[in-house]
């Protein structure tokens, strides 16, 4: 019964924030609620809930703080020259954009934090897809499946989970996983590539013209390339009107001007671009970020900077719990940068929205979990699982576990997968001759698809920032971030590593 109560609020809750009947914090309240009286316990939702929330607070107090100390960071400058690096690289190129933000999530996700990557990757391309008027899914897709492949780094938290579970050395485990990790995150950026491909024919090639000389300006003056061809139409998971490239510049004395396209969901007609012949979107209104914005703090760039690393740094050699860090960054952070007490509030202020709305739903995540915890759901759902693994696959029992993955570290936290699944699915394996550092190997690969998960928070941070629906998230991202896995699970196979 509570097997069946599991599976069936999982999929009431994808269902009704896919098909966008309800917020993602209202069905993560109230869903878990009401299968909770479903399963008889409605008298224990309560200690249910005050447990997730226990657990989940130092989360939720380290993404609040982060989102302060980075967005003070963005504010005082420390990301432009990132964002300006990344234009001369993308060139307002649709598809050179989006491999952009692969490599970007990839590279900023060596600090094994998914939170912190999201963050400085959305405000570093965020400007860049609004202003080219491209599809925001496709950003948050492509960032959230390489930073999951790069999740399973050893300071990242699965690894660290499998190898403790299992009594392991995390090196072990990694070090002979880097070649199906690497394939998998070459897949990542040509997936990026193919998307960028696809967003170009939609929008037609942009470019940057020539002599501008305008460097400072990280969104950049646009104009269409001539010759470009008509756009093809979005694609429904683009969640983007079609656009007209101008075609060929005209040799008459009198230009030629097509009608602009129509905005994009969620994105104002100021802030689209104007594909008007010879005239640049300059009086558009939408600045990026903005290089002579009154919070920038040039003489303090290499203190920020400094300050950055050695917070990163503290992190990943684990000298003080996580969220302690980014308490004590983000009052330095602020006590440095804006030392009268009107500025500091501003700045508080300014974030206070996205602050709200992560903390919000991690707190609203803290229900679900603790009632799929709490009444037994997890472990019922997890029980039936493995029983149902047929006897003949025995000796595959690294491939089973690479499948299983998939969808229990999606429909689960990775402390519930690691520690609760992990340990009977290596147990069963041993049975047949498998090793525990095989099935502790495939129990990695699901990790692409993990960081999409509702039970994530980094992921609202993901979408919060980017203004995207989670349902719109989920409903791009699954697919590719499961192939993802798939390629990283076959790449292991194929290498002798699973």
């Amino acid at each position: 019964m509570l097997t069946f109560l599991g599976f069936a609020m999982i999929a009431t809750f994808l269902v009704l924030i896919m098909l966008k009947k309800m917020s993602p914090i209202a069905a993560l309240v109230l869903i878990p609620a009401l299968f909770c009286v479903f399963a008889g316990q409605g008298a224990q939702l309560g200690g249910y809930v005050i447990d997730g929330v226990g657990k989940l607070a130092p989360t939720a107090a380290m993404l609040m703080f982060a989102i302060v100390y980075f967005g003070v960071m963005i504010d005082v400058g420390l990301f432009d020259p990132i964002v300006r690096g990344i234009l001369r690289f993308c060139r307002a190129d649709p598809m050179r954009v989006v491999v952009g933000t692969a490599v970007l999530a990839a590279i900023v996700s060596l600090d094994g934090d998914g939170s912190t990557t999201f963050m400085i990757t959305v405000s570093a391309m965020y400007p860049l897809y609004k202003r080219l008027g491209m599809s925001l899914v496709v950003m948050t897709g492509v960032a959230a499946t390489a930073n999951g492949v790069m999740n399973t780094l050893p300071w990242g938290g699965p690894t660290a989970r499998a190898a403790t579970a299992l009594k392991l050395d995390a090196a072990d485990i990694f070090v002979p996983m880097i070649p199906a990790l690497a394939v998998g995150l070459l897949f990542v950026f040509v997936l990026a590539y193919v998307l960028g491909l696809k967003e170009r024919r939609r929008l037609g090639l942009l470019t940057l013209p020539a002599g501008t000389g305008r460097s400072a300006d990280p969104a950049g003056e646009l104009l269409v390339a001539a010759g470009t061809g008509p756009a093809a139409a979005a694609s429904p998971e683009a969640s983007l009107p079609s656009a007209r490239s101008t075609g060929p510049a005209p040799n008459t004395a009198a230009p030629h001007t097509p009608a602009p396209p129509a905005p994009a969901e969620g994105v104002t007609p100021a802030e689209g671009v104007t594909r008007t012949e010879g005239i640049t979107p300059a009086e558009d209104g939408f600045q990026g970020l903005d290089p002579h914005r009154p919070t920038l703090r040039p003489r303090l760039y290499w203190f920020n900077a400094g300050l950055t690393v050695a917070l990163l740094t503290a992190m990943i050699m684990e000298l003080l719990p996580i969220p302690v860090l980014f308490l004590l960054g983000a009052a330095l952070a602020l006590t440095v940068n804006f030392p009268h007490m009107p500025d500091q509030k501003a700045r508080i202020a300014a974030h206070a929205e996205n602050v709200l709305n992560v903390a919000g739903m991690v707190f609203a995540a803290a229900v679900f979990t603790g009632v799929l915890t709490g009444t037994g759901m997890v472990k019922h759902m997890a029980d039936w699982l493995v029983g149902a693994i047929p006897e003949g696959m025995g000796p595959h029992m690294a491939l089973v576990t690479g499948l299983l993955s998939l969808p229990l570290t999606y429909f689960m936290s990775n402390d519930g997968f690691y520690f609760g699944v992990l340990p009977v699915l290596a147990e069963a394996g041993a049975a047949h001759g498998v090793s525990p550092l095989e099935i502790a190997r495939a129990s990695l690969v699901g990790q692409a698809l993990h960081m999409s998960s509702p039970l994530v928070p980094a992921v609202y941070v993901l979408v919060g920032m980017a203004k995207v629906e989670f349902g719109d998230h989920t409903r791009f991202t699954v697919k590719w971030a499961a192939l993802t896995s798939l390629v990283v699970l076959a790449a292991g196979m194929l290498f002798g590593i699973i």
